[in-house]
């Protein structure tokens, strides 16, 4: 195959041979080091389209990006269940070994947001937040430091220890409320939202993640953003891709790539408001919302921590003021 004369492809194959034949994704000494050298394979730019490798290598792909979500899930569970253990968890978040790729994606994703949001917001939820909700916890302490945090989690242990690290901060706990549901069983609450975070492991292949933006597509308030992450490049052997045109229901307004080591490609769209008049034979207002079709994205380069090299692709020429 053409595809497997790559050494991009060739060298992602025997890691992922490495990592699927380990009796167990705990951290530990082997696994730490196989997914340091996935990550760091994948890490640099490279023109790469993973979207359209052959068959073969995308059943690979598929499959490490489940792999990668499991060990994550447990690198977490490990890390969540040390500082659950301190008498103020929040004091040593930074024996987390990728904090401050958590701080630095975190100061991203709001700097995106205060791009198309006048205000800060009251309320936010966020999806698929684990046993470890650092994005939740940085952006609440830091950045959004009056803003009400509804985390939600399918697993019920995960967020026990979550509310565990939290609960120590008197003024933080208020804000950060931990929900333990199948987030497609959630329908009218997500009105209540003016911020909706998706992440990156909440849907592990494209008709997931599709589904769940459909979902939320649906049951978000007229007007309301929703942040999501995904990657580019080599990166999407480690995170699920999330095309423009996945985002049926939402207007695309930025996408962002980042080349240093924070990963995840950050995306924001708007579910479009609703029009006063329509016509139900007028092209682009589907139930009362104009929809914006995707279009060529336009590359400038953009840098909005000041110290990070990104990529902006406006996918929409209207911001929210």
């Amino acid at each position: 195959m053409v595809c497997l004369k790559d050494p991009l492809v060739q060298k992602v194959c025997d890691l992922y041979e490495k990592i699927s034949s380990l009796d167990s994704l705990k951290p530990s000494k082997d696994v730490d080091m196989l997914f340091t050298q996935l990550v760091l394979t994948c890490m640099p730019p490279h023109p790469i389209d993973v979207t359209k490798l052959c068959k073969k290598i995308q059943e690979m792909r598929s499959n490490l990006i489940r792999l990668c979500g499991e060990a994550e899930g447990l690198l977490e569970k490990h890390f969540s269940t040390i500082l659950g253990s301190f008498d103020n968890p929040l004091d040593h978040l930074d024996i987390f070994p990728y904090f401050s790729n958590y701080l630095k994606l975190s100061r991203l994703e709001y700097n995106i947001l205060s791009e198309h949001c006048s205000d800060v917001p009251s309320r936010v939820a966020f999806l698929g937040s684990g046993p470890l909700p650092l994005t939740s916890i940085v952006l609440a302490s830091y950045h959004m430091t009056s803003t009400t945090f509804d985390n939600f989690d399918i697993d019920p242990s995960a967020n026990s220890m979550a509310s565990r690290l939290v609960e120590s901060d008197p003024h933080l706990s208020k804000r950060m409320v931990f929900n333990t549901t199948d987030v497609m069983s959630v329908t009218d609450a997500f009105m209540d939202y003016d911020v909706v975070f998706l992440a990156a492991l909440v849907g592990m292949d494209k008709e997931e993640k599709v589904g769940f933006i459909e979902h939320l597509a649906k049951h978000m308030a007229p007007g309301a953003l929703l942040m999501l992450r995904s990657a580019h490049g080599a990166r999407g052997f480690l995170y699920p891709v999330v095309d423009a045109c996945d985002l049926r229901g939402f207007e695309v307004l930025t996408v962002f790539h980042p080349t240093d080591e924070v990963i995840n490609s950050v995306v924001i769209a708007r579910k479009p408001p609703k029009v006063l008049h329509k016509h139900s034979t007028d092209q682009g207002f589907i139930n009362g919302s104009l929809m914006i079709s995707c279009k060529c994205a336009e590359i400038q380069a953009f840098n909005p921590l000041n110290q990070m090299n990104m990529i902006e692709e406006l996918a929409g020429e209207d911001h929210l003021s």
